[in-house]
């Protein structure tokens, strides 16, 4: 198995991608204690998973990943119960307000990029002395299709998404010589709440062509969670080792025999978000 003898922590782990993720690990053989906000869910999914997986440890805490004191409360909780923890997954995350960017509530602005990044900045803060101490660790973060496209009438979420990916490849960098690797996953188009959530608020604020994807993910299908989850797993397990800072797609990348090309990616800026400037694309203009 991938992951045994890997205590893993995991946000957003009471539904969609987040609780995929989480019955991946356990199936790898991994120890996870989740995290969501909705206790009633959390707990629902903790049981459900524990039914599932009777020889693993399966805990739960709420959490409010944008609260630092209740991060630290978590990961105080999390090394206490578990002894040891190897991975951190960040997979809350919300969309935020939708429309124009100059009429939506700002405090609903803020509040996404709240969660959307400093629900990534407080674990990883919580976490990296241990890391540290350590000598290992990973660091999985999910991003989104914000991070890397524009994404209008929904710029909380594109502007919190790109800033993570950015973040993601910061730590990789100060923690590459604690051999702690970070990493961050593009899922692709997921059929979760977020997909409702877009539906729900209509064409004329998210914009006619974002709804209508949103509406083709809905009826037709979209990315299979398990794609997102199973490149979770790859990244958190010692397969991966030495491969750091990069955002891979889990939809079209070939990240499954990613490690042969180990040496390779230490050394280049592939899979990391760059300027493009007119060489890159033929141009000479000076």
């Amino acid at each position: 198995m991938k992951l045994e003898n890997t205590n893993a922590l995991i946000t957003g782990g009471s539904q969609g991608l987040g609780k995929a993720i989480a019955t991946q690990f356990l199936g790898e053989g991994a120890n996870v204690v989740l995290c969501a906000r909705s206790e009633a869910e959390l707990f629902a999914t903790r049981s459900g998973l524990a039914s599932q997986f009777p020889d693993r440890k399966i805990l739960a805490r709420t959490c409010d990943v944008a609260n630092e004191a209740q991060v630290n409360e978590l990961a105080a909780f999390a090394l206490s119960e578990l002894g040891s923890i190897q991975a951190l997954v960040l997979n809350a995350g919300v969309y935020g307000p939708m429309g124009p960017t100059e009429s939506v509530a700002l405090d609903e602005w803020r509040r996404a990029m709240d969660i959307n990044l400093f629900g990534v900045l407080l674990p990883c803060r919580a976490l990296i002395p241990h890391f540290k101490s350590a000598g290992r660790g990973k660091i999985v973060v999910l991003s989104g299709g914000g991070a890397t496209n524009p994404l209008p009438n929904i710029s909380a979420y594109a502007a919190s998404k790109a800033a993570v990916v950015r973040l993601m490849e910061t730590l990789a960098e100060e923690l590459r010589g604690f051999r702690v690797d970070v990493n961050a996953i593009a899922p692709g188009a997921l059929a979760t709440r977020l997909v409702d959530e877009v539906l729900a608020a209509g064409p004329g604020k998210v914009g006619a062509a974002f709804f209508e994807k949103n509406k083709s993910w809905k009826e037709k299908g979209a990315v299979p969670l398990e794609l997102g989850a199973g490149l979770a797993v790859y990244l958190a397990s010692s397969e991966s080792d030495g491969i750091t800072g990069k955002l891979l797609s889990a939809q079209w990348d070939p990240w499954k025999d990613l490690q042969q090309h180990r040496e390779e990616l230490a050394s280049s800026d592939i899979y990391c978000l760059r300027r493009i400037v007119p060489e890159d694309r033929g141009k000479k203009w000076n």
